[in-house]
């Protein structure tokens, strides 16, 4: 027996349908659950132990560590999470991981094609969005079954091939080549459940040792971090500080792992033995056992890990988005004026997050490159603004009526019309990020003086919106009048601009298609975030005047 006897397009095949099953029965968990993942994830962190929770659970639900991995760095890119509290969940979803080992030893392929048919009929004749995503979720879980049973096939016959049964020798007498295999595998299939799942393939075939098995699933949790160290690329320093995090912890918990080996060796061939562990079951049960220890030695040092992490990763911090509505309660406050002094410093935070997500998208706009994980940060930060308008406006309106003056009833109403103009600043801004992301994808640009135009623009709006809120606070009627010229002048700015695009186009100085689509409405877009900054004042200058 040869390795050219091996049925390799099987395997090849086989492989392809594992892959395919996770990611289709992650997306359909994932859609299931609809956004509560990524709320439960902003709202549940302030502390790291609730972090490992839900990156536990998380990962559980979208069988994916790399994908909850890269939603976390996502959150610290944008300000929007610690470093702290991002280690809570990075370590978190080295638990929630294992559940991919754990169906798999269930060892369930004899019902695998039925769920295939079961789903695959729901998804041809139901219409409801959450029963087709049970759909998804029993395709994916039928085909990763099924290509199981196909990849088996293909390798039964692997542990008769002498070259192969060398390797297995050499991983069993040096676990170095096992852990570096999993390493290897694991980056360059970016998923472990996928590595693992072929081990398990190769120990329940008998391919491999059991004590060659257990250095390769530690390869495997170092590989798996490669996700992390390309999701912080090009981020700031939180974000590469929370990808050699998740590497550092991952390290640590091999180095650990490989000092107990031979221990937990003799542990579980004691629990097989006595509760008859079939094979596959054997490496998910090891797997369980080596993150749950590890994760229990060491978060109690996740301060300390922290510390360490910032030492060898230099650099300043960006400021962090402080999402905090907890105390937007109106039972808090008896007092109808403390209650508004309160919401006012929300709207000040809010302005803040909006200001810097329009910043953010003006840098998006000019990058050279289409940055989709800056992208990605823009809208994260679009859900906390999202957030705060939503806490803001439950928060005025369910403050007593009973208990306002005349002018707390007016400064209520000005707030609501605040809050909302802001929030639609925020959509507007989405717009014009996605219109940009429309022209990085085309892999297309627009003429310097394009880019010039919309430039000048956005420095019109953040002066509009600074005194916009300046005037809010002081109620300077000069700040006001500047504010109505400053919108005479971006009308002006986007009706120029137009007519150059035209003339442009005319001229075939703008050659792009996608460019020239887009390019007029985001000066409308744009135009329209300068309505609403003046719409803020004009509302201040009527309750006041």
């Amino acid at each position: 027996m040869t390795f050219a006897d091996i049925r390799w397009d099987l395997f090849l095949g086989g492989l392809g349908l594992f892959l395919f099953g996770i990611v289709l029965m992650g997306d359909g968990l994932k859609s299931f659950a609809g956004d509560k993942l990524r709320v439960y994830i902003d709202k549940y962190t302030s502390k790291p132990w609730q972090g490992l929770i839900i990156g536990t659970v998380m990962t559980a639900v979208i069988q994916s560590s790399s994908a909850t991995t890269a939603i976390c760095i996502g959150f610290v890119r944008a300000g929007l999470m610690s470093l702290e509290q991002s280690a809570g969940i990075i370590i978190g979803a080295n638990i929630g991981t294992t559940i991919t080992a754990f169906l798999i030893g269930l060892n369930v392929d004899a019902i695998a094609v039925y769920l295939i048919f079961i789903g695959a009929f729901a998804l041809m004749f139901v219409s409801k969005k959450k029963s087709q995503d049970i759909a998804r979720i029993l395709v994916g879980f039928g085909i990763l079954f099924y290509s199981l049973t196909v990849m088996s096939e293909a390798l039964s016959q692997l542990a008769q091939v002498p070259e192969f049964i060398d390797f297995a020798e050499s991983c069993a007498h040096n676990p170095f080549i096992g852990l570096f295999g999993g390493v290897v595998l694991t980056m360059a299939m970016q998923s472990s459940s996928a590595s693992i799942g072929i081990i398990q393939l190769f120990y329940e075939t008998g391919a491999i040792s059991f004590i060659g098995v257990i250095p390769f699933l530690y390869g495997a949790n170092i590989g798996t971090t490669i996700t992390a160290i390309l999701a912080s690329i090009g981020g700031n320093v939180s974000a590469r500080r929370a990808a050699v995090l998740h590497t550092t912890f991952n390290v640590i918990g091999t180095i650990l792992g490989m000092a107990c080996l031979y221990p937990l060796y003799h542990l579980m061939t004691y629990l097989t033995s006595t509760f008859g562990i079939a094979p596959m079951m054997q490496i998910a049960v090891v797997h369980i056992l080596f993150n749950v220890t590890t994760t229990i030695l060491v978060f109690p040092f996740i301060k300390q890990l922290c510390a360490f992490i910032r030492k060898i990763v230099p650099g300043q911090e960006p400021k962090r988005l402080e999402i905090n509505v907890d105390e937007l309660d109106p039972k808090n406050f008896p007092m109808t004026s403390t209650a508004l002094s309160v919401a006012y410093k929300s709207l000040e935070q809010l302005r803040e997050i909006v200001t810097d997500n329009l910043k953010a998208t003006q840098e998006y706009l000019n990058a050279i490159e289409n940055n989709t994980e800056e992208f990605e940060n823009i809208k994260e930060r679009e859900g906390a603004i999202n957030k705060l308008d939503h806490a803001i406006t439950n928060f005025l309106t369910n403050l007593s009526p009973d208990q306002m003056s005349q002018d707390s009833a007016e400064d209520t109403s000005l707030y609501l019309e605040v809050v909302k103009n802001l929030e639609r600043i925020g959509d507007l801004s989405i717009n014009v990020a996605e219109f940009a992301g429309m022209v990085h994808d085309d892999n297309d640009h627009f003429s310097p003086q394009a880019y010039s135009e919309l430039n000048d623009m956005f420095e019109k709006l953040f002066v509009m919106l600074d005194e916009a809120f300046e005037y809010l606070g002081e109620n300077n009627v000069t700040e006001y009048e500047h504010i109505i010229v400053h919108e005479s002048e971006l009308d002006k700015m986007e009706y120029d601009a137009r007519k150059n695009h035209f003339k442009r186009m005319v001229n075939k100085e703008c050659t792009g298609a996608v460019a020239s689509s887009v390019y007029a409405d985001m000066l409308s877009n744009l135009e329209r975030m300068g309505d609403h900054c003046c719409n803020i004042a004009r509302y201040a200058f009527e309750h006041r005047n």
